[in-house]
């Protein structure tokens, strides 16, 4: 088998899922059963039953929120609907119970979470305000992370951010790892309305559709959507600016923490990445011969035919699961179509954390039960860059400046894989289209009560800025005044962005757009001010690694 040219690459591949898992909820529930008593009750009032375009729903009301859980946004992506693009659900009868989420995609179990072999999995959630009155509510479409590899869209209680927002939040599942995103030359006719290798963007772009016929229904306005995601979820938005297919689905977009334009080799798997549909399909070849499915003539139903957890294993297999560039859904990656100006130009939302691989070197040493050392911190180095490049990083990062080699390996990362090419990405698009960029940088943001502490501060971590904006049971959230007003102050930047495409309002502090000056809004707690993308993480060096 093909693998990716780094070792630490590999390492990071694989134990990306453990450091994101650690960000998600609560396992889901079973798929939701339709039943047939359309009649309400002083438990589930009149205005948690919503008709769709496939038929009624029944959700349920909370102290600030309705939560519509489980509906089906398309039709089971079994038998011969593997690897096919999604179709419309099946309509029902009566009302269907949509109290519980419905069935996670197929993936596999990580450090804290749990696997699913179900593949009966296209089902999406709504969180609504409590009473929204007459008025059309903007609509905001949450794409999860986690790698491409495991989470799912209920693990984001959105309640809060609906209530104090006054928007609509839309959550899909979508086909993940070798489910959504196998690229093989035998899946490219049938089912698959476009080339294989992005099923799973095939499934949000569903998700999208359905929005569109039935937003409204819940209140919510149909043309005035925002997409918005945080790392693969985020990656996924980046794709959907460039996919003609997604164009006017959505009105605006926010990217988290996203890999859209990185370096390929930075040490975060090539799952991050949307890559050529060469390599993607050379991999869905080896994938495929390794499960004995090498006949290019029986290849496709061969694979329909494997079991589901025989399946599931080969979704990061050190190569990963990611977007296919080339054809079909995805015809330029990003940072070709970014540079070019062939996007959907609308207004954008981007940042990143402060430290975000800080989560990546603490998963990594908690799973390997292995912390860095100053020797292993160099090795590390030169593994990455070589040794010339190498030296002269260890001479810019030395350990002695830190209070761990951990931390000072983190900090390399940091700077080289996030800092400096979001700052990049700003640029480009800054100069074609509306763009508010920030920097999440509470350096005190709450662990994960289910990830022991490093040797080191953790920061603000991959994934930290996730509890100011969801309630989320493995991040304990905002411990603070402070943190809380940070965490409020988010939501109504994220949410009158959605609502004007211009994240300031009343009260708030002032949020410059970007304006090719280096500087991002950086959201702290007690004071938001601007941070100076370039010195902070010291582009200008990494510049001179690069040329």
């Amino acid at each position: 088998m093909r693998r990716p040219r780094f070792d630490l690459s590999r390492r990071l591949g694989v134990l990306l899922t453990a450091a994101l898992l650690a960000s998600s909820a609560a396992a889901c529930g079973g798929a939701a059963e339709a039943t047939t008593n359309n009649r309400s009750t002083p438990e589930t009032p009149a205005h948690t039953v919503v008709s769709t375009d496939a038929g009624a729903v029944r959700g349920t009301l909370t102290a600030d929120a309705r939560l519509f859980q489980g509906i089906p946004y398309a039709a089971p992506p079994i038998g011969e609907l593997r690897w096919a693009s999604p179709q419309r659900a099946a309509s029902w009868r009566g009302i269907r119970d949509a109290a519980k989420p419905g069935n996670r995609c197929a993936q596999a179990g990580g450090l804290i979470d749990e696997a699913s072999t179900t593949e009966d999995c296209l089902y999406l959630n709504v969180t609504t305000p409590r009473d929204s009155g007459a008025r059309k509510l903007p609509v905001m479409v949450w794409i999860h992370g986690n790698g491409f590899i495991n989470g799912a869209g209920s693990l984001y209680d959105a309640q809060q951010l609906a209530d104090r927002g006054q928007v609509v939040v839309v959550s899909p599942n979508y086909r993940l790892g070798i489910f959504g995103f196998l690229a093989h030359p035998a899946l490219d006719h049938g089912g698959a309305q476009q080339l294989s290798g992005n099923f799973g963007l095939e499934d949000q772009q569903a998700a999208l559709r359905w929005v569109q016929r039935n937003a409204a229904a819940f209140g919510g306005d149909p043309r005035n959507v925002t997409i918005f995601g945080e790392s693969a979820g985020g990656t996924s938005v980046c794709s959907h600016l460039v996919a003609p297919g997604s164009a006017g689905l959505f009105q605006k977009a926010i990217l988290q923490s996203a890999e859209c334009t990185g370096r390929k080799w930075s040490p975060g798997p090539p799952t991050w990445f949307p890559l050529p549909r060469s390599e993607r399909e050379q991999h869905g070849l080896d994938v495929a011969a390794e499960v004995g499915c090498s006949d290019p003539g029986t290849a496709a139903a061969c694979l329909r035919a494997k079991p589901t957890d025989e399946l599931t294993k080969w979704s990061d297999d050190g190569v990963g699961s990611g977007p296919t560039v080339g054809g079909g859904v995805l015809p330029l990656s990003p940072d070709r179509a970014f540079a070019t100006g062939r996007f959907n130009h609308v207004p954008i939302i981007q940042g990143t954390t402060r430290d975000e691989h800080r989560l990546f070197t603490a998963a990594i040493e908690t799973a390997t039960g292995q912390v860095t050392t100053p020797a292993s911190y160099r090795e590390e180095v030169h593994t990455l860059f070589g040794q010339q490049d190498a030296e002269r990083i260890l001479a810019r990062y030395p350990v002695e400046q830190f209070r761990s080699a951990g931390e000072a390996l983190s900090a390399v990362v940091t700077d080289w894989a996030w800092g400096c090419p979001v700052l990049d990405r700003d640029r480009v698009l800054a100069a074609q289209t509306p763009l508010y960029a920030y920097e999440f940088a509470d350096e005190t943001a709450p662990w994960f009560s289910t990830l022991p502490k490093p040797n080191f501060p953790t920061g603000a971590f991959h994934g930290a800025e996730l509890q100011y904006l969801f309630t989320d049971e493995q991040l304990p959230g905002p411990s603070t005044s402070a943190q809380e007003q940070l965490s409020a102050t988010m939501m109504r930047y994220w949410t009158q962005f959605a609502r004007t495409g211009n994240p300031n309002g009343p009260g708030q502090p002032r949020w410059q757009p970007f304006q090719n000056k280096d500087h991002v809004q950086a959201l702290a707690p007690a004071k938001i001010t601007s941070a100076d993308l370039a010195k902070e993480h010291q582009c200008a060096f990494w510049t001179s690694i690069d040329s």
